[in-house]
């Protein structure tokens, strides 16, 4: 019978990489091979998509304060330059939940940006 090496460290990793394959489909979540190469490129789609997630809600609340502007009478660009010269600090997180949950609050940062 030959001597097993490592035979502990092995068994957990596989058990690792298998239990992160877990919900793939097919043989994905079943044989080691397959769900390694699978849980490898997952880990490269989440990489890559932390940093997309940023980029797309920094999109998503530009159109949402543009949007706000358009209805007060102002573009975004000018709006953004009047809040700047105001000295008007707000991020456009902030900025775009008041463009949709207060929109009292928004015309009137609007107005102050016009001045």
């Amino acid at each position: 019978m030959p001597k097993v090496k490592h035979a502990v460290a092995r068994k957990k990793h596989r058990k690792r990489v298998l239990s992160a394959a877990e919900g793939q489909w097919g043989g994905r979540h079943r044989f080691y091979k397959r769900a390694k190469e699978s849980v490898a490129k997952g880990m490269m789609y989440s990489y890559r998509d932390r940093k997309a997630k940023k980029r797309d809600f920094r999109t998503l609340w530009i159109a949402r304060i543009n949007a706000a502007c358009r209805e007060c009478g102002m573009s975004y660009s000018r709006f953004m330059n009047g809040l700047k010269k105001a000295k008007i600090t707000l991020d456009r997180k902030i900025l775009a939940e008041l463009a949709v949950s207060d929109k009292k609050a928004f015309a009137k940062l609007v107005e102050m940006a016009k001045a």
